[in-house]
């Protein structure tokens, strides 16, 4: 499926709030998903030291799915296809490899 398919058919199912600024719901929803995730990820390294089950993989799966759900929301509220987010994201991060400037910090670098 490619992203702009998948920010289609997400829309179908997006029932929530869009009052004078529509961006808060997808923005803190994807707080909380992203929140989920990492909170899974701790408790697989306090409880199994980081080897993760086949159980642990199917839930984070899941939580990543509903951080995707919540990012093609919130980019569809700001007029913004999943392809360009991927496209530029994809193109910065190659950029900063080829420059050796994976590690660091800053946006800008």
């Amino acid at each position: 499926m490619q992203f702009n398919e998948y920010q289609r058919k997400a829309k179908t199912t997006a029932i929530y709030p869009k009052d004078e600024n529509p961006l808060w719901y997808p923005a803190l929803g994807l707080a909380g998903e992203a929140g989920e995730v990492a909170d899974k990820v701790k408790k697989i390294m306090r409880d199994r030291n980081g080897a993760a089950t086949d159980e642990d993989r199917e839930a984070i799966v899941k939580e990543l799915g509903d951080v995707l759900w919540y990012m093609a929301m919130l980019a569809l509220e700001l007029n913004v296809d999943l392809n360009r987010v991927a496209e530029e994201n994809i193109e910065k991060i190659m950029s900063r490899k080829e420059r050796g400037v994976i590690h660091g910090a800053g946006d800008e670098r």
